[in-house]
């Protein structure tokens, strides 16, 4: 069983930036892949960047260019460093983790993942 923590959620102002980390623990670590997922009040969550342990990354196209996923496998910590914040961009974030290997959108696929944290609130205001 992994268990997964998140951390890093805050408030701050449209253009800012926070730095989200997942911590994972458990039988398989932080597993073959992990993501981040979020959703905002009144929406479905959806996938906003993936990581396979070849290092394959996958970014929802709304996040692409500010928003940038890396794992250190040493320490089983998943980060999401966020600039330029939106206020679209508020929503609880979670973070994900599967044993199987996954690639391309397949890392964004939320029935792909069985492993979930339980998350962090991101609030960008204007």
């Amino acid at each position: 069983q992994v268990q997964l923590v998140e951390s890093g959620g805050g408030s701050v102002q449209v253009g800012g930036s926070l730095t989200l980390s997942c911590a994972a623990s458990g039988h398989s670590g932080s597993g073959n892949c992990v993501a981040w997922f979020r959703q905002a009040p009144g929406k479905e969550r959806e996938g906003v960047a993936g990581v396979n342990s070849d290092g394959d990354t996958q970014y929802a196209d709304s996040v692409k260019g500010r928003f940038t996923i890396s794992r250190d496998n040493a320490k089983n910590i998943l980060y999401l460093q966020m600039n330029s914040l939106k206020p679209e961009d508020t929503g609880m974030y979670y973070c994900a983790a599967d044993e199987l290997q996954a690639s391309g959108d397949f890392l964004l696929v939320e029935s792909h993942f069985n492993y979930w944290g339980q998350g962090t609130q991101v609030t960008v205001s204007s």
